[in-house]
């Protein structure tokens, strides 16, 4: 099913026979939708946060459809800022809370979600590999990192354009409500809550979907897959985050287009992948990845390395880490994506450095080169910014100095700005037998004591000559090496 064949009224469920109620919805959405209303157009708020209301949740963002354009929208809101070039939208400021507004659009463009984009005076940052910029500036920092440039375009119109795979480049083609539902992506996620009369709106059987926890794509789903590969993922975010199934036409395509998420700008996958992992669903989220064969696209070098024998352990660290993630956001506490990217390529940078090494303790100049080797592979991929690669080189960089704990000088470790997030890495590997639990129950015990007795402690210990027992123990020699002149850089 398709645009071309919508031609038919939606079911509307009147307010008595729903449970959204207008308490839940932000008091800025509701100051949107309600002046759009005054105003003459009309005004819905759409989207996951419909889906959210109908489940009980708390949405996280409220995002409005209108037949009022762009532009009319910012004469309505002095607090309005346009933002986008692929998608043209407006942004509602209220303090730290932002409400999108988007016109109907008539064509099979992606959601909001997908690709958010800023005009060249927004405040985001578009240097090259900080991440944060939209998928605009994302295209010139993929091909600075490497990345094969964008296939040609083809357009049907000046307004709309593919490239050769069937990927949407842009559309700002305006519509209205009977032609936009069909661009979004999920029938659960099609559905519009009508501020004139507190209704729902339903094109697509959303509700139903709803109401079974269900995915199912809007469309022929190889034919949505190929305009917008991150759909899959999204499936998977979904499916994790809100304990839905996949209907099984939705699931069949997956595995046979995963491949298409290669095509993707990486820094949209950068994005795509916080959502993935960082949002408390994580362990959930990589098991759906590997089941439908998407996790290798993302992370090539660590699914290669799963494989094989010596590193097979770091798919288990990956999960216990993505484990503790989900436990830190559920109790609030703060996660960061340098220690989700660390787990992430160990298994990789550990298959970098024997490759380049014999013997058991490795260098450690050639341990940083074995990180910058694959943090420069994955940039083709999956763009990791700067602000979280370099930190994240840091954390492995000190998981060699653990070994090290005789002498005053082994408690400057304990200062380094990346002690907690690499003790915890330390933790994490002697959770799955490739570090001493000894030594991690050392760097445990020692942290609560006070500087005398930790003092104490170490000058009690007789010289450690060399590390044993971690595939990523350096020899003793080459901690005398990097005091004198520090490690080699590539």
């Amino acid at each position: 099913m398709n645009a071309s064949s919508t031609p038919f009224p939606p079911l509307v469920i009147p307010r008595s026979e729903h449970s959204i109620s207008r308490a839940a919805i932000s008091p800025n959405a509701l100051k949107v939708l309600y002046r759009l209303k005054e105003a003459g157009y009309q005004g819905f708020l759409v989207g996951g946060a419909v889906r959210d209301l109908l489940l009980g949740i708390t949405p996280k963002d409220f995002d409005v459809a209108t037949n009022a354009l762009p532009e009319e929208v910012r004469r309505l809101f002095r607090n309005c800022r346009l933002i986008g070039r692929r998608f043209r939208l407006a942004h509602v400021h209220f303090g730290n809370e932002i409400i999108e507004v988007a016109t109907f659009r008539a064509a099979a463009a992606p959601e909001r979600e997908d690709a958010e984009e800023a005009d060249p005076d927004s405040e985001n940052d578009a240097a090259l590999g900080d991440g944060t910029a939209g998928e605009g500036a994302s295209t010139g920092r993929a091909a600075a990192a490497g990345a094969a440039p964008e296939p040609a375009a083809a357009y049907d119109s000046e307004h709309r354009a593919f490239d050769q795979s069937g990927r949407i480049l842009r559309d700002n083609i305006y519509g209205t409500i009977e032609e936009d539902v069909w661009r979004r992506d999920f029938a659960a996620n099609g559905l519009y809550y009508s501020i004139e009369d507190f209704s729902i709106w339903d094109f697509v059987d959303g509700v139903s979907d709803v109401r079974a926890r269900r995915l199912k794509l809007i469309g022929d789903p190889e034919t949505r897959y190929r305009e917008d590969p991150v759909r899959m993922l999204r499936a998977v975010r979904f499916a994790a985050k809100l304990d839905f199934s996949i209907e099984p036409v939705t699931e069949a395509p997956i595995r046979k287009l995963a491949y298409l998420l290669d095509g993707v700008p990486p820094a949209r996958l950068f994005d795509e992948c916080l959502k993935l992992f960082l949002s408390g669903f994580g362990v959930k989220s990589y098991r759906l990845l590997q089941k439908y064969g998407l996790f290798e696209h993302l992370f090539p070098m660590s699914a290669a390395a799963f494989a094989l024998p010596p590193y097979a352990y770091a798919q288990d660290m990956l999960e216990r880490g993505l484990m503790n993630t989900d436990e830190r956001i559920a109790a609030d506490k703060p996660v960061t994506p340098t220690f989700l990217f660390a787990v992430l390529l160990w298994s990789a940078v550990l298959r970098e450095l024997n490759e380049r090494q014999a013997g058991p303790a490795p260098d450690l100049a050639l341990l940083m080169q074995a990180c910058d080797t694959v943090l420069r592979a994955q940039q083709s991929r999956v763009a990791i910014p700067r602000r979280f690669a370099v930190p994240m080189r840091e954390l492995l960089m000190l998981q060699p100095r653990f070994n090290r704990r005789s002498g005053v000088k082994s408690l400057s470790l304990l200062q380094h700005p990346r002690f907690r997030a690499a003790y915890d890495f330390l933790l994490l590997r002697a959770q799955v037998g490739v570090a001493d639990p000894e030594l991690a129950k050392w760097w445990t015990d020692i942290q609560v004591l006070p500087q005398e007795e930790r003092v104490a402690l170490v000058q009690a210990r007789p010289a450690e000559p060399a590390a044993e027992g971690d595939a990523a123990a350096p020899a003793s020699r080459r901690r005398r090496r990097r005091r004198r002149g520090g490690a080699a850089r590539t």
